[in-house]
């Protein structure tokens, strides 16, 4: 487990999860199946969880350790977005827990063949799923320069992005970025040397942010939420941990839309649009990480737990 990712603020998780003996469980990023593996002996006898991963490595590696215990598992190959579908293929109607570990697995990130890391020379991929036929190189190559630096300016918060977006465009009339080294020499190129960030490499903002887009990440949640809510049971929970601002944002909003997803304008004096609650948090304030569990885990240290639960 320790070569995908460590499951961070598992014990807080797990709390607000509160899985039960026969129980239905999902770990919609089963990853190296740190939550799937602490759920099965909380949800047992007679209890289930359902490993979600569209990267089949995952998926084997996990089922690997998984299918033996006090609970059953059932590995499930395919993107979160499509979380009603899965489910409903896998004979499912409801669920009583839902959890997404929205971190890149260590493995991914130490399979430099995989294009994940700028920390190795390797083809310029990023796919999580690697039937998909599209990865960096062709986003790259196929896109026009505004919407280059567009994603990097939105998914990275990268302010060289114009920039670097420039040099990409003009590095591939030479020659397609074909590897991770190609891109890494732009970026580099592109971004002064005194205005380059101490605290992380040049190339981090722009690595994030086509990996969000090559795997449509943002829409995913956005569609893994709402599947994930309606397939919840009343009463059931749904724990999500986000590592960045973007997602955090889409899962708070997500949470408060389930809770007041009345639309009808302010100046009625009564609710009119007739749409109640579906939902209600658990969370006021995102739960963070302890300063233990960070010097454990360093990549636990931007994480923010947010949980709901269906009424």
């Amino acid at each position: 487990m320790s070569d995908y990712h460590t499951p961070v603020m598992l014990e807080e998780a797990l709390e607000y999860l509160a899985p039960r003996p026969g129980g239905t469980y999902v770990d919609a990023t089963l990853g190296g199946g740190g939550y799937a593996a602490a759920m099965m002996p909380l949800c047992a006898p007679g209890g289930r969880v359902v490993g979600v991963d569209r990267d089949t490595d995952a998926l084997a590696e996990a089922s690997s350790r998984l299918d033996h215990g006090g609970a059953a598992f059932l590995p499930v190959h395919g993107n979160f977005a499509e979380l009603d579908d899965l489910l409903r293929n896998a004979g499912i109607s409801e669920v009583d827990g839902v959890v997404f570990d929205l971190g890149v697995s260590s493995y991914q990130l130490n399979a430099g063949e995989r294009g994940f890391s700028f920390r190795y020379d390797a083809p310029l991929d990023m796919r999580m799923d690697r039937s998909h036929p599209y990865g960096a190189a062709e986003l790259l190559q196929e896109l026009p320069e505004r919407e280059i630096a567009r994603i990097l300016k939105e998914y990275g918060e990268e302010k060289w992005a114009a920039r670097i977006a420039k040099f990409i465009v003009e590095a591939r009339t030479r020659s397609p970025l074909q590897t991770t080294g190609d891109l890494v020499r732009v970026i580099e190129a592109a971004v002064p040397k005194a205005a380059r960030p101490k605290e992380i490499h040049v190339a981090t903002r722009t690595f994030q942010a086509l990996r969000i887009a090559v795997n449509r990440e943002l829409e995913s949640l956005e569609a893994g939420l709402d599947a994930a809510m309606d397939r919840l049971a009343s009463g059931g929970r749904l724990v999500a941990v986000s590592y960045h601002s973007l997602e955090d944002r889409i899962v708070k909003n997500r949470i408060q839309q389930w809770e007041n997803p009345c639309i009808c304008p302010p100046s009625l004096p009564a609710c009119g649009c007739g749409r109640s609650p579906v939902a209600k948090s658990l969370t006021r304030k995102p739960v963070l990480p302890t300063d233990a569990e960070v010097e454990r885990n360093p990549r636990a240290r931007s994480a923010k737990l947010r949980a709901a639960e269906k009424l």
